[in-house]
């Protein structure tokens, strides 16, 4: 081992302790440091044997490698983990490219060992039986690091290619369209009936598996601990499960006990004309390809008839996505925090200086909708737009440092302005011609930056300083996945981590209060006005790999179902039930004639 120090990156599979590999076990039990995103650290928690803990939230990934490369430099050993395998979507590549910006070198640096696991597309296929024997890919629909150009044009190339296809990452809270755009293109390639696999949450204790088709696959929960496998043409399903012949039949007959073909015939070239070796033994210019018949005949025609029509679609496809760049840019330079949502149209004209049109309306997008129109960011006479936009230093967190303190002061100056609120964020206003710039030296401080309007918000206790932090992962996972979504309405998710509830949970739109190891949840809090009450509450002790899909699950209603302006508590005692939560009168207040008056 390096004097150094050395750095083990695990994968410890799909979570289930039987299916860890030894080595994993080893290498977690020979580490003097474990670094992980916090669901990961409790999942191998049982594992552990008091080593040193660093655990941090999502999107804390770059911080974890810097972190883990830091003390092996100091001559530890550390252990980065990973579900399912660390070079696939996992920590390895990332840890890597830390070091290689260090100008890491293998003969005098850190010594690397990346311990391999059982990845996502191979612990849900043994649940489904066997739909990926043939030629396979995996796609991310994730476009928080990948451009969604690049994401459609490899789904176009393996959907035309008949590829298996394992879709990690297909749907999250925020990230609804991707999956929805990935079925469409593969329906121009695929049988609509072509067979494909739902697993959620593999080998875990909530896990469930769904066989379905590409045409129905989307009436069915796909979430984020959910791998879509979808078959090529000859995928089939039997006694509900889904398998992808190899090609035997097309040599061997399967259900014979001799073969037509002896043992020294069958990798002859004249066995096998659909060979590249038959093909040029025999060429046949100009020739039009052999349609396939038996089980593939129906799915090969789809795919060819369909190729055209499919290339031109993309092209169209891409065309808007061309046309929409600016746009893109200027979302993505307001932080990155969210996916969808249209700016309304009061505050487009208030930052772009002018009265909205259908063209500046269709083509301005906002990051979690805390933006400012396309291209250049000026208002009305050339004056720089004002930007507006609440920061705070964390979902528990509440303690600004004097790094933070003195950009807010900076970046405000004499011409903008700091409010604080009852929301544990501070709002800043200020004239601003840079807002990629801006945003991104309030990132670089460490700042959730949320936008200001008809969202979500999530907030959530300071949990006794950190010190009763059980809850902190659903907190984070919440404010990943739901902070600045676009709302009917300005909706409030909050979460506290006792059965204190200090910090009025219970008074929320939707209330999450963590007690004696599980969740209890309140929907339709009404905080101000004469007629305020608390939120009902609706369930008790939920699993902490329960309540984050909960939520979503009702979060995802009420933007379907809800009107304009409809608060979260006037939707559900509208529509009565919500995520399978009905709704209850609450009791008539006494009216009490006071003597007095008042």
């Amino acid at each position: 081992m390096s004097p150094l120090g050395k750095l083990l990156v695990i994968g410890f599979g799909p979570g289930d302790m039987e299916h860890i590999t030894k080595r994993a076990l080893d290498a977690l039990d020979e580490s003097e440091v474990i670094i992980g995103y916090n669901t990961y650290v409790d999942l191998i928690r049982p594992l552990l044997n008091g080593q040193e803990i660093v655990r941090t939230g999502m999107t804390e990934e770059v911080s974890r490698a810097q972190e883990a490369v830091r003390q092996a430099e100091m001559g530890k050993k550390v252990a980065v983990i990973s579900s399912g395998d660390a070079g696939v979507y996992g920590m390895a590549g990332l840890v890597y490219e830390v070091l290689m910006q260090k100008g890491w070198r293998r003969e005098d640096g850190v010594e690397v060992e990346v311990v391999p696991g059982i990845s996502a597309i191979q612990s849900c296929a043994s649940l489904l039986g066997a739909p990926v024997m043939h030629d396979a890919c995996t796609i991310s629909l994730s476009d928080h690091l990948t451009p969604w150009e690049t994401i459609v044009k490899r789904v176009e190339a393996a959907a035309s290619a008949d590829f298996v296809i394992a879709l990690y990452n297909p749907r999250s809270g925020r990230r609804t369209r991707q999956i929805v755009e990935t079925q469409s293109i593969l329906l121009r390639y695929r049988d609509p009936q072509t067979p494909v696999g739902l697993v959620k949450s593999a080998y875990r204790e909530r896990q469930q598996v769904i066989v379905t088709t590409l045409e129905d696959m989307l009436n069915h929960d796909i979430g984020m601990l959910t791998t879509v496998i979808i078959g090529n043409s000859s995928t089939t399903v039997y006694d509900g499960l889904i398998v992808t012949p190899r090609g035997y039949q097309r040599k061997y007959t399967l259900d014979a006990t001799e073969q037509a073909l002896k043992p020294h015939q069958r990798l002859r070239t004249e066995a096998e004309p659909w060979s590249l070796g038959a093909q040029e033994d025999t060429p046949q210019a100009g020739a039009a390809p052999t349609t396939p018949t038996g089980p593939s005949a129906s799915g090969a025609a789809v795919a060819t008839q369909a190729r055209p029509q499919a290339m031109a679609a993309v092209q169209a496809t891409n065309a808007v996505h061309t046309g929409a760049a600016p746009a893109s840019l200027a979302a993505e330079a307001l932080s990155r925090l969210a996916v969808g949502g249209k700016l309304p149209g009061a505050a487009n004209a208030r930052w772009s200086g002018q009265a909205p049109t259908a063209e500046s309306t269709a083509g301005t997008s906002a990051v979690s909708g805390a933006g400012a129109t396309a291209g250049t960011a000026t208002g009305g006479f050339g004056k720089p737009a004002l930007f507006e936009v609440g920061v705070s230093p964390g979902v528990g967190n509440k303690k600004f440092t004097a790094r933070q303190m003195a950009l807010l002061a900076e970046v405000a100056g004499d011409d903008g302005e700091l409010e604080y609120t009852p929301d544990h964020q501070i709002v800043l206003r200020v004239p601003c011609a840079d807002p990629e710039e801006l945003v991104g030296r309030l990132r670089d401080e460490r700042f959730i930056v949320m936008p200001i309007g008809d969202v979500f918000k999530v907030k959530a206790c300071d949990f006794c300083n950190m010190e009763k932090d059980d809850a902190v992962p659903v907190a984070e996972h919440l404010q990943v996945v739901l902070g600045g979504l676009q709302a009917p309405k300005e909706t409030s998710i909050a979460l506290n981590g006792c059965g204190m509830a200090c910090y009025g949970a219970v008074l929320e739109d939707i209330g999450i209060v963590y007690r004696k190891g599980g969740y209890d949840l309140f929907l339709g809090g009404k905080k101000f006005g004469r007629n305020a009450h608390a939120a009902q509450p609706v369930a008790e002790g939920i699993p902490g790999d329960q309540i984050t899909d909960i939520v979503e699950n009702v979060i995802a209603e009420y933007k379907e179902k809800g009107h304009p302006n409809e608060r979260f508590h006037k939707f559900f005692k509208r529509v009565g039930v919500v995520a399978g939560f009905r709704h209850e009168d609450a009791p008539a207040t006494v009216e009490v004639n006071a003597v007095c008056g008042d």
